[in-house]
């Protein structure tokens, strides 16, 4: 029997033996429970409603690191919105810095590009070396893709000597379709050729690349030249590992003056490029990205939307890690050949080097 239950039975005790002693009598003593059947029964009372040991932490503990979580998160976010600001801020002055010192902007072309069927928004990347000349050919074609189903930057180059079925022309060098139709002709050719669609396209200058290199990096780009260059050229390259200001890496990727031609130059390009991701790792470079991003819209024609760039800007950062590159023609895909007006173009595979453009992409 419990202590209480002990005390139950001796109020009930208590108070028949009062009823009989006083037969009825309102004024009758009752028996007064003892200060140890009191203690007994508060001691009862608190074993019976007392929290177990098991049970959650005070309340204050609970408070504390509510609010230790609370700063952190709080820091977190203060440092995004200053990240933000300060990114959208920088790309801004970049822009208006490139709008302002470019003299020769390219004018902004109609350009209905479409999503690729692979989900990925491609970036057509021509590169020209007008000098003022209306309908100059393009001097470089580039297919960038950063949203793609491999999760990381792929870059496609495509020779300019391809002989390839433009629309609306016919058969010729891959390179005229910019010459007759501009950058939106371009996409047409390399979606019928190829089956690559882009969303998106930029025309850069030489001048361009030069300045955003020197901008971006400052004291140069770490680069393994492949052989000694100089014929054409207005700085000599010496082969090796160097560093290589806007100029010089210009000259390097544009050589074509030996036993390779086109094919070296391509290859020389893509190295340029994945050289320039690598650079990246730097945290320097990474805090100018958003200016020189912004320079480079400034001094370019283009239809990129910044939401889009700053989406994918952790795709770019991934670049530094390499970028995954492929010539177009493919390896085994071609042969060398002639016009119809005598002039040196590579016959290709179509249907091989759309599969491998697909592979490449898929991987």
């Amino acid at each position: 029997m419990s202590r209480m239950d002990r005390y139950k039975n001796e109020e009930e005790k208590a108070r028949q033996a009062s009823k009989k002693g006083s037969n009825g009598n309102i004024f009758a003593r009752r028996r007064i429970p003892s200060q140890d059947e009191n203690a007994d029964y508060t001691d009862d009372y608190e074993n019976n409603n007392s929290a177990p040991a098991s049970g959650k932490p005070p309340k204050k503990k609970v408070k504390k690191q509510r609010k230790k979580k609370h700063r952190f998160l709080r820091f977190i976010l203060t440092l995004l919105i200053l990240l933000i600001a300060y990114s959208g801020i920088s790309f801004y002055l970049g822009e208006k810095a490139g709008e302002s010192e470019n003299s020769d902007l390219p004018e902004t072309e109609t350009f209905n590009g479409f999503t690729d069927s692979d989900g990925a928004n491609n970036i057509l990347l021509i590169g020209n070396d007008s000098r003022g000349e209306d309908n100059a050919r393009a001097d470089t074609i580039m297919v960038l893709q950063l949203d793609g189903p491999a999760k990381k930057p792929k870059l496609l180059s495509f020779m300019r000597d391809t002989y390839v079925d433009i629309p609306g022309v016919g058969e010729n060098k891959i390179n005229a379709s910019y010459a007759y139709g501009g950058a939106d002709l371009v996409r047409q050719t390399l979606s019928q050729n190829f089956g690559v669609d882009c969303k998106y396209y930029m025309t850069l200058n030489f001048e361009t690349f030069e300045k955003v290199i020197d901008t971006l990096f400052s004291n140069g780009v770490d680069i393994d030249a492949e052989k000694n260059m100089s014929k054409n050229l207005e700085v000599p390259i010496k082969k090796g590992p160097q560093k290589m200001n806007g100029l010089e890496l210009l000259q390097y990727a544009r050589f074509r003056m030996d036993e390779e031609g086109d094919f070296g130059r391509v290859r020389r390009q893509q190295q340029v490029i994945s050289a320039v991701f690598s650079e990246l790792k730097n945290p320097i470079a990474l805090l100018k990205l958003p200016y020189a991003a912004g320079k480079v819209i400034g001094y370019s024609a283009n239809d990129i939307p910044m939401s889009f760039l700053a989406k994918n800007s952790f795709s770019l950062i991934k670049g530094a890690s390499g970028v995954d590159r492929l010539s177009v023609p493919a390896k085994d895909t071609w042969s060398y050949g002639q016009s119809y007006d005598g002039s040196s173009v590579l016959w290709i595979d179509q249907p091989a080097n759309q599969q491998a453009i697909q592979n490449f992409l898929a991987k």
